[in-house]
């Protein structure tokens, strides 16, 4: 909704001291107005989002480390990473980069398969109804597979190949890759509780996933989960700690209390055990899960996640007595978190730009929007199922209200916004064409296999201005910044860089409004126009 700006009969100032007359002002308001109308115009777009999904899911495939399958889908890329562990005597070849450089950092790593397992579990149906969950269960197993080989014994955990500070001297397509394949682990002396714990989270969430499809794979990725989350209890510490070379990339800033409280909820949710719903409670105050009112959800800070998880036990009932009393004070907090995303938390709320988006800091924000729009459509879901409404300090609210929201943030995220510009590469007429990622702007070795070193792709190809050869399908890229504002050059890569974690939790949101679209197809003639999504899914 537009604000409507009044002018009295006053005189505006110029920055160099001029009056502007009333006149004046009322033409820039005129202009300023006409933007917006543009603006609010591209904002009514009906979106494509099965296209989105499907668009998301190869982007994984372009992320892909260690020998690819014969059903690759991403031409541009070959094999990367063969001899990754080798000289410490373990396999390492496989899993994600997860951005636009080629290393393997566990953490990020394991919340992205978290959130795609998340996706899978939450919107399993509507993902298969799209015709993407066979590449959804593909996505997931690429990353799991690799925490198996990772997963060397029940207390070592490998927790990163490559490091940041030598592979950001070059500029290199990961099949010409000649940095340091240095791999690290964290173990009984050097502890990392916070990535043993989120691996823990990402095989016990993919576990429910497998279930059905792979029960043996499933059971295998549940054992892998419960040893680790042991590992991670039992010798307690933050891995940057232990591992010096992720400080400055990955840096575990809110400790490892909160992954434990979130590893803890996936596998009471994967295994209906109730000790580690025991955990999650009897912890809940001293780790800060029941302390915390958060206003961000990302692969450090989780939160926000553990308080959704633990309010849908509350919202369903699913829990014993002794658990009530502090899974509503977990309530509490989770809709402390939503409440803010809709700015009717009093003055505690998250930041918008004027064109809608929520906006928490400068670097990558999109994978602060792409994770708030993945919990608040999960949440009115809770919600809805409960007939239950939300209730902020601002007033209450009811789930189509939240449901709404997150499609806002989704549609800016495709193309309604400001700059009219698609932040999911390949989708739209608009969409970021200089990509800063290492392999999408060189030249693909299939069409020219002539060894790249590593300064030469600096100078050949990173500074070029002509767009990426290869379009790197379904990443989202940062993002624009609080004025709504974007420049889409390769060396701006707090806007231009991708990360796997900002695509990984849309993957369940382009298949819930797929299908409600599809539905309001299909259905046009007999349902009221008055109807809500949200309301509809929950009769």
């Amino acid at each position: 909704m537009l604000r409507r700006l009044v002018f009295g009969n006053m005189k505006i100032k110029g920055n160099d001291g001029s009056v502007m007359s009333t006149r004046t002002t009322a033409l820039m308001v005129m202009l300023l107005g006409v933007f917006f109308f543009s603006w609010s115009c591209a904002a009514e777009i009906k979106h494509d989002y099965r296209d989105a999904l499907h668009k998301s899911l190869l982007y994984f495939e372009a992320q892909r480390s260690g020998r690819l399958p014969y059903n690759q889908r991403v031409s541009w890329r070959g094999h990367s990473g063969l001899t990754d562990g080798l000289e410490q005597g373990v396999d390492l070849v496989g899993g994600y980069y997860d951005a636009g450089d080629h290393v393997k950092f566990g953490l990020p790593m394991a919340f992205t398969v978290t959130m795609l397992s998340w996706s899978a579990v939450e919107f399993g149906h509507e993902i298969e109804a799209a015709g993407e969950l066979q590449y959804t269960l593909e996505a997931i197993k690429w990353g799991t597979d690799y925490f198996i080989k990772a997963h060397t014994y029940p207390d070592v955990l490998w927790a990163e190949v490559g490091d940041g500070d030598t592979d950001h001297y070059c500029w290199q397509r990961p099949e010409d890759m000649t940095t340091p394949r240095q791999a690290y682990k964290i173990d009984k002396s050097k502890p990392g509780s916070d990535l043993a714990a989120e691996t823990a989270a990402a095989m016990a969430s993919a576990s429910i996933v497998f279930r059905k499809v792979n029960p043996h794979y499933s059971h295998l990725l549940l054992n892998h989960a419960q040893e680790l989350f042991q590992f991670a209890d039992k010798y307690r510490g933050s891995y940057d700690s232990s591992i010096e070379a992720v400080k400055s990339y990955y840096g575990s800033i809110s400790g490892y209390k909160d992954e434990l409280l979130w590893a803890a909820l996936w596998l009471h949710r994967a295994t209906g055990q109730e000790e580690y719903l025991d955990y999650a409670v009897e912890n809940a105050e001293c780790f800060g899960g029941t302390g915390w009112a958060m206003t961000e959800f990302s692969w450090d800070v989780k939160y926000a996640g553990v308080q959704i998880l633990a309010a849908k036990l509350l919202l369903e009932g699913d829990y014993a007595s002794r658990h009530e009393d502090t899974l509503q004070q977990y309530k509490s907090k989770a809709e402390h978190y939503i409440c803010a995303c809709l700015e009717k938390n009093g003055g505690n709320n998250i930041e918008r730009t004027r064109g809608g988006m929520l906006f928490v800091r400068q670097w990558n924000n999109m994978q602060h929007v792409t994770s708030a729009a993945f919990l608040l459509m999960a949440y009115s879901e809770y919600l809805a199922a409960a007939e239950q409404e939300l209730r902020c300090p601002n007033g209450p609210v009811q789930p189509e209200e939240i449901f709404e929201f997150a499609k806002s943030q989704t549609d800016y995220i495709l193309g309604s916004n400001p700059m009219h510009t698609s932040y999911l590469v390949g989708y739209g007429r608009k969409f970021p064409k200089r990509v800063h990622h290492r392999g999408a702007s060189i030249v693909s070795f299939k069409k020219s296999d002539g060894f790249i070193g590593c300064t030469q792709g600096y100078d050949d190809w990173f500074g070029r201005s002509k767009p990426n050869p290869n379009v790197l399908v379904g990443a989202i890229v940062g993002g624009p910044d609080r004025r709504d504002r974007f420049r889409d050059y390769r060396e701006n890569f707090m806007q231009t860089e991708a990360c796997t974690y900002n695509t990984s939790p849309m993957v369940g949101v382009f298949a819930k409004l797929n299908s409600l679209l599809v539905a309001e197809q299909e259905n046009v003639q007999q349902q009221p126009s008055s109807s809500s999504p949200v309301s509809h899914q929950s009769s």
